[in-house]
Formats: structure tokens, C-alpha cells, sequence
């Protein structure tokens, strides 16, 4: 009953702002189910090889970079609404589009494109879960936007690794269409918000305005933590990229059951994120939770390099899930934390660039290694390198963030 008592108490106090926003992701991340399966595209489907797969992924880290500096810069100038309609509406042409290139040069400059367009929607969409959220509130209204984010992406590679058996225009089409009706559901609930909320905001952002703030790219304390995020990056998001050609090549999965395994990865977080996020601001420092979120995912890597039958892989997989759980939702609540009032896109577009740099890196990064010294040295490696990104996480928070701030209830 205790338990259960605190699951329930998760979700209590959040807003109906912060619903809806994760309601929108929901939808938009529901039919998400291209980035998995692009390298098995390209290299199944089009014929490219593993390490051209790689540096054309690597054009979605380029883009990623790219859009989420835009997004950051916009939103503080415009806010956070006009770039997010913005951002899911131009989504749906471009996912359109993607089939008809064929080329490796093609498939990267539409990819470029469309990294861009998707990620300027990322430090809007983090500034909008700030605003709306109640100060106590804020990790877990991360954390409700990414259970969402994550209830999307088990329906989504599930149902991609059917389709995809299809035809794999299907995957760029129904992505197309889930970013259509969540751009339009996200106009017809936020628009008259969005302007109660500037009413309401005027007198006290003209005060703010008033005080000048520094730039994130001159706070030498966040950009060594946006280094180490960038470092986590590179290892958890294997998981879009080289996991998915280990599982295929190696284990010798099927496309179907490699949906379903990334879909329980979906389910798993699901299930237990906005928990386990209870309990870590209870019981744990925001030091503590980054030591064992960061360790926990270089372990369920670091497995693969003894064994990958079936319950390795889902083992790997779950602890995959509860890693990020107690990493991914508290970088953005110390991001915010560090930012100021009217610099938040800013701090998170540099966050977000962070995490995008990683889509460069770790594509071509991860099947190099792969190609050349094989699997087993690619994941152990990634554990050795995620526990020692775990231990300076567990020293650099606390002299980033004073513990009187971290969040509790």
C-alpha cells in the first residue's frame, strides 16, 4: 500500500498546463519511430555501408546542435509558444520528404533539415514545462513530459518495427501526421494561456529585463557540466544508434523484436519513472541520484560485452530504463536551477546542444569502434567511460548547485 501510495502522490500538484504538454509530446512521440530505425534504413534498405550509415546519422547530431542553439536563442527573444507550434508544424513536410532521397548525400541534407526543425523545439518545450510548473514541481513535470516521451516511443517503435517490414515510408508518413495533430492540439490549448500568461507576466518581466543576467556560455561551471552531459550522451544514446545494428547483426534479432524491445524500454520507464523520481528527491542528493542514474546505464552496456541471449538483452534493457530515470529528468531541473529568469532558453538550448553534439559523435563513433575492434570492446568500454562520467557528476553538482536548492516535497 505504500508503494502504491506513492506512485499516486507522483502525480499530484502538477498543472494542467503540464499535462497537456505532456500530452502533446505524447502524441508527437507516439508516432516517432523513425530515429530508431534509421540505421537499419540505411543499411538494410538503401544499401549504405556501416560507416557511411554512421556519418549520415551524424548529420542529425549536426542538426540537433544546430536547432537546439536556434531554439534557445528564439525562445528568449519570441517565447516559448510561437517556436513550438512552429517547430511541429514545419516537421510534417519535411518527414515527407525524407523517402524521396535515396543518396547519401541526399538522406543527410534532409536529415540536417530536419534535425534542426524537430530540435528547436527541445529548450522551448523545456522553458514552457518551467513556466507552467509549480517551483517544488519542477523534476517531476520533466519527469511527467518524459513518461510521456516515453509511453510515445514504446507505441512507436513497436508499431515502426511492423511497418517497417511493410514499407518503410510508413514510418516517415505516420511521423509526419503525429507531429500535425500535435501541433494543432498544442495551438488550440495553449494559445489563450500564452497570452493570459504574457498579461499577467509584463510588470514582472520588466523588472527583469532590468537586471542583467550572464550567458551560459560564459559560466564556466555549466559548460564543464554540459561536458559531462555531452559525455552521457555519447554513451546512453547507442541506444538509436549502433544498439540497434548490435541487435540485428550480432544477436541476430528481428525487426519486429527489436521494436519490441525498445518498446518495453518505453513500458519500463513508463511504469516506474515518475516513482523512482519520488523516491530520489526524498531520499537521495541531486549528487547521488546523477552517480547512480550515469553508473547504472554503463552497466547495462557493459553486460552486452559478456553475453547477449535474450534475458541479457532484456536485463540490459531494464537497467538501460531505470539508469536514465535517475539521470535524463534531474539534468534539466539543474540546468534550471543554474538559469536565471529570463535566460532560460539560452541555458537550455546550451543544455540541449549538449545532448546533440552526442547525436554526432556517437553514430559514427560507435560503429567505428564497432567495425574495427568489434562489440565487446564498444560496450565495455561505454561502462568504463559511464562510471567515470558517474563519479564527476557526484563532485561537480554540488559545487555547481548549492544543496539548499535542490527539490524536494
Amino acid at each position: 500500500m505504500k508503494i502504491i501510495q506513492l506512485y499516486t502522490n507522483s502525480f499530484k500538484g502538477l498543472s494542467q498546463e503540464s499535462w497537456m504538454l505532456a500530452l502533446v509530446m505524447l502524441i508527437n512521440r507516439a508516432g516517432s519511430m523513425v530515429l530508431p530505425f534509421l540505421g537499419v534504413y540505411m543499411t538494410a534498405h538503401l544499401k549504405f555501408s556501416i560507416e557511411n550509415t554512421g556519418i549520415v546519422l551524424s548529420f542529425f547530431g549536426i542538426g540537433s546542435v544546430i536547432g537546439s542553439w536556434l531554439g534557445g536563442f528564439i525562445t528568449d527573444k519570441i517565447g516559448e509558444y510561437k517556436v513550438q507550434y512552429l517547430s511541429l508544424l514545419l516537421s510534417v513536410p519535411l518527414f515527407c520528404l525524407i523517402p524521396i532521397f535515396k543518396t547519401e548525400i541526399g538522406v543527410a541534407a534532409i536529415i540536417l533539415i530536419q534535425s534542426i526543425v524537430s530540435d528547436s523545439f527541445r529548450p522551448a518545450n523545456s522553458v514552457a514545462i518551467t513556466k507552467y510548473a509549480r517551483p517544488e514541481n519542477i523534476t517531476r513535470a520533466f519527469s511527467l513530459n518524459r513518461m510521456a516521451v516515453n509511453l510515445g516511443c514504446s507505441i512507436g517503435p513497436a508499431l515502426g518495427g511492423i511497418l517497417s517490414a511493410i514499407s518503410y515510408e510508413f514510418l516517415f508518413f505516420t511521423n509526419a501526421l503525429a507531429a500535425l495533430l500535435a501541433g494543432i492540439l498544442y495551438i488550440i490549448f495553449f494559445r489563450k494561456r500564452n497570452k493570459l500568461a504574457k498579461l499577467k507576466s509584463r510588470k514582472v518581466q520588466e523588472a527583469i529585463e532590468i537586471k542583467k543576467e550572464n550567458s551560459p556560455y560564459r559560466d564556466g561551471k555549466f559548460l564543464i557540466y554540459c561536458f559531462l552531459c555531452m559525455l552521457f550522451s555519447i554513451c546512453f544514446f547507442q541506444l538509436f544508434s549502433t544498439l540497434t545494428i548490435f541487435y540485428k547483426d550480432t544477436a541476430h534479432l528481428s525487426q519486429q523484436n527489436i521494436g519490441y524491445l525498445l518498446g518495453y524500454s518505453g513500458f519500463i520507464v513508463v511504469l516506474l519513472e515518475m516513482g523512482l523520481v519520488q523516491i530520489a528527491e526524498k531520499y537521495l542528493s541531486l549528487a547521488r541520484t546523477m552517480f547512480l542514474g550515469t553508473f547504472i546505464c554503463g552497466l547495462s552496456y557493459a553486460i552486452l560485452g559478456f553475453d547477449y541471449s535474450i534475458i541479457t538483452l532484456v536485463i540490459s534493457m531494464t537497467l538501460l530504463s531505470v539508469g536514465e530515470i535517475w539521470a535524463l529528468p534531474f539534468m534539466s531541473t539543474i540546468t534550471a536551477l543554474r538559469s536565471g529568469q529570463n535566460n532560460k532558453g539560452a541555458y537550455m538550448g546550451l543544455n540541449g546542444i549538449s545532448f546533440s553534439v552526442a547525436f554526432i559523435v556517437t553514430p559514427y563513433l560507435g560503429t567505428l569502434i564497432a567495425e574495427k575492434l568489434g562489440f565487446t570492446v564498444l560496450w565495455i568500454g561505454t561502462g568504463i567511460l559511464a562510471t567515470l562520467i558517474a563519479i564527476a557528476f557526484y563532485f561537480i553538482v554540488p559545487w555547481m548547485i548549492d544543496e539548499k536548492t535542490e527539490i524536494t516535497d
